[in-house]
């Protein structure tokens, strides 16, 4: 099974996405965009997880707990690596320094399974869309620009998911096995 932990966003902030991807879209077809049903805040990619292993994945997200709720604000556009060779477009955010927390934590708890750390830090966005070849059309660096600062919408939250994903050509199929809360009550 290939997984992830992520964060759910919230629809208001899904459909804010949508409608820029919407325009991006039409300006070229040449990144893999993708569909806003997608979008997530992932906090560990596990990979490919035997099914086998999948109870002590749970039964170890389940102990994970912070004091308070992660708060994020979706703001920003912006490029891994950079705009020169763009791999991959995102939208940014501002969150409480206990998301990065959270996220170590979960990276720590999936070590203890055998699921490799990433090599990469951790670094809070959400995937807007993966350039094949890194060069970025004219038109969409464009309009790029005129929303590069723009906002989308806020999430505060006391829950992460586990999420299954089903590679398929018309693009990734998520599916939510499981909610664990790591907080009291969003406030």
């Amino acid at each position: 099974m290939r997984l992830f932990v992520a964060l759910e966003i919230p629809s208001a902030v899904r459909q804010n996405l949508a409608t820029l991807l919407n325009s991006f879209r039409s300006v070229t077809k040449e990144p893999r965009w993708v569909r806003a049903e997608n979008l997530h805040v992932t906090l560990k990619f596990l990979g490919e997880v035997a099914e086998g292993k999948l109870d002590a994945v749970r039964s170890a997200l389940a102990m994970i707990r912070s004091d308070k709720t992660v708060a994020l604000e979706f703001r920003g556009l912006g490029f891994f690596p950079n705009e020169k060779h763009p791999r991959v477009f995102w939208a940014g955010m501002e969150a409480t320094p206990n998301l990065k927390t959270l996220a170590g934590d979960i990276e720590g708890t999936m070590e203890k399974l055998g699921i490799p750390r990433e090599k990469r830090e951790f670094s809070p966005h959400l995937t807007l869309a993966r350039f094949e070849r890194p060069r970025l059309p004219e038109a969409l660096r464009k309009l790029i620009a005129d929303h590069r600062q723009r906002e989308f919408g806020s999430l505060r939250t006391n829950e992460f998911h586990l999420i299954q994903s089903k590679l398929k050509p018309g693009g990734a199929e998520y599916t939510t096995i499981a909610t664990f809360p790591f907080a009291p009550n969003v406030e």
